[in-house]
């Protein structure tokens, strides 16, 4: 798509806050690949507080372990308290962050499988599998697959899981024993949609942040 005039040509108080923003997140991810920031906001409208749409894509990245492939973070009308003397930017109002994330099979298994985050996987085992705890998983054909541990007997057969979306809470099923598990986000987090593309399992959602 392309981008307007008036938003290539934009000031260098943009330019500062899109490199502020890239700091931002390297700091707080321990890995963080490639990211993408603009800003469409002149500096006049920043000075006067508003900053009309953030958009933010990053790339491979670990945040408190949990692996993703890739993130879009979008953000509209944002008011903000920016001082120009000692570059001080405050947010004055709390966020609605639109967000896309796209997860692949060896990402979703590396943090299923780890010691930080397998009791999620060890849930799903024993809530819709009958199991005592997750032994793989697999995406083929755009369809996911969950292979799990049922004493010391690990299952012969990879079980086929779908994906259910109700009241922007997001499930997980298993047909053949009619039973289903809700994915454990956090509250303000609202699941818009959910679906396998590419053997990608791609996220949207939206979510308030507070400051």
């Amino acid at each position: 798509m392309m981008i307007p005039q008036r938003i290539e040509k934009k000031g260098i108080i943009a330019k500062f806050l899109e490199e502020g923003i890239k700091i931002l997140l390297k700091k707080e991810c321990k890995k963080i690949s490639i990211i993408e920031v603009n800003i469409l906001a002149s500096s006049i409208q920043i000075i006067k507080g508003m900053i009309k749409k953030i958009n933010v894509t990053a790339k491979n990245i670990n945040y408190k372990d949990l692996l993703i492939d890739e993130i879009e973070l979008e953000a509209n009308n944002v008011k903000i308290i920016f001082k120009i003397h000692n570059r001080v930017l405050k947010f004055e109002n709390d966020l609605t962050i639109k967000f896309k994330i796209s997860l692949s099979e060896s990402s979703l298994k590396k943090v299923l499988l780890s010691s930080k985050w397998n009791w999620i996987g060890n849930m799903i085992s024993k809530k819709i599998l009958n199991s005592d705890k997750l032994e793989d998983l697999q995406i083929k054909n755009d369809q996911l697959f969950i292979k799990a541990i049922k004493g010391k007997m690990i299952e012969n057969k990879l079980e086929k899981v779908d994906i259910n979306i109700e009241n922007g809470n997001f499930f997980l099923e298993n047909r053949v024993n009619n039973k289903s598990i809700k994915m454990p986000f956090e509250d303000k987090v609202l699941i818009e949609n959910v679906h396998i593309k590419n053997n990608l399992i791609i996220i949207s959602a939206n979510s308030s942040i507070n400051f």
